[in-house]
């Protein structure tokens, strides 16, 4: 049976079993519980504090684990990525106090920085050239500046609304971060082959975030340059329509492309666009 390690509560949590869920996976576990097994998966989920899960990949307690690429950054560097989720999206970054102007990371030369991320800050800072005084905080990291423990500090940052209620204001990033999976090196040969199984599930659930089915309506006289703007996964799907002179297209569009590709084949002719989102993408 394949463990994963998730941690056990947050906004990471949260992506984690919907993800899991959206695979097909199946988690049912009580109020507290900190170790259960999917119904449905040869899969065993440990719910475990954040700082301590690569530890526990090292070590080879668990197989895999969801967890936060700024934390394997920090103390993961050793373990092997096999893929990036694409939520859970925050960033790294240096704030001061408002009032303060910053100059540039040189006024930082020699300054206290209250931090947990001490190994990102340190080897930031020696590739800027800067010397800081590294002080290592577990939790509420904002709080230093206005007990006068540090002159700055440096922590992940999502909206930034914990850092306006005290009165700091980011001003540099170091990294931006997202939820990845990570694979413990001893991992055996029967639960990688398991992980491939997973992968392929979570991969067709990510894909499918990111893509857009769309059907519409052209007539046959302009559908080469719309198959142009339209390739789909291979090709368009082409059908006749009642409508003498006139075809349905059926395809996928890029997320990130969405509207430009709609412009583009409202220009070209195309009639009736009906977008559908996408359960699951399999390729």
């Amino acid at each position: 049976m394949l463990t994963i390690a998730i941690q056990k509560s947050g906004r990471l949590h949260d992506d984690s079993i919907k993800i899991l869920k959206e695979a097909g996976i199946y988690i049912d576990n009580g109020k507290d519980q900190l170790k259960t097994t999917a119904s449905n998966f040869p899969l065993e989920v440990l719910y475990l504090r954040n700082g301590d899960i690569p530890q526990y990949l090292r070590d080879g307690v668990v197989d895999m684990a969801i967890i936060g690429e700024n934390l394997i950054i920090e103390k993961g560097e050793d373990l092997e990525v096999v893929q990036k989720l694409g939520f859970s999206k925050c960033r790294v970054s240096i704030a001061i106090p408002k009032e303060r102007e910053f100059q540039g990371l040189e006024e930082l030369q020699g300054k206290k920085i209250a931090t947990s991320y001490p190994n990102t800050v340190k080897n930031y800072l020696a590739e800027k050239g800067i010397t800081a005084d590294l002080h290592q905080i577990s939790g509420s990291v904002e709080i230093a500046p206005s007990i006068g423990l540090a002159d700055a500090i440096v922590d992940i940052v999502s909206s930034g609304s914990t850092l306006f209620k005290n009165n700091l204001k980011e001003v540099q990033q170091i990294l931006k971060s997202e939820a990845v999976i990570a694979v413990s090196p001893k991992i055996s040969t029967e639960n990688n082959q398991i992980l491939d199984k997973l992968l392929f599930r979570i991969q067709s659930v990510l894909k499918a975030r990111t893509s857009k089915y769309v059907l519409l309506n052209a007539p046959n006289d302009k559908l080469n340059k719309i198959i142009e703007i339209l390739p789909g996964m291979k090709s368009p799907t082409v059908l006749p329509l009642a409508k003498e002179g006139w075809s349905s297209l059926h395809s996928v569009i890029n997320e990130e492309t969405f509207w430009e590709v709609i412009d583009e084949l409202k220009a070209n002719g195309a009639e009736g666009i009906l977008i559908c989102p996408i359960e699951k993408m399999v390729l």
